[in-house]
């Protein structure tokens, strides 16, 4: 078995609560449909003991079961929004500070067609 990755076996107090806080929702999802955790196992392809680690927020599993529980649930749809450019307010500031502040010239102009 390969060793997890430093940020999953020891992962920031932040990336942390984040993957608590999902696999709370995604419990809380699948008792609000009364899907035992086997069913939604068998939904997804995994076995019940991928879904309690979800549900735990394990930082060793990967983002495909966690994103495949949501598909489950009927969820997926809501992950649009996450990481989308357009939202990203610090990134658009750095690449408008970074961006030239006018138009350079190349050679002179000339009217000959």
């Amino acid at each position: 078995m390969p060793r997890p990755t430093k940020i999953a076996a020891s992962p920031p107090a932040g990336v942390e609560e984040a993957l608590e806080r999902l696999g709370r929702r995604i419990r809380t999802a699948r008792l609000r449909r009364r899907l035992p955790q086997a069913e939604l196992a068998a939904r997804m392809g995994v076995s019940r003991f991928v879904v309690a680690d979800v549900e735990r927020g394990k930082p060793t599993t990967g983002i495909a079961v966690y994103l495949g529980a949501l598909w489950a649930l009927g969820l997926l749809g809501q992950m649009r929004e996450v990481a989308d450019p357009d939202r990203d307010e610090e990134g658009k500031a750095l690449e408008r500070a970074h961006s030239p502040r006018r138009a350079h010239r190349r050679g002179a102009l000339s009217d000959d067609f």
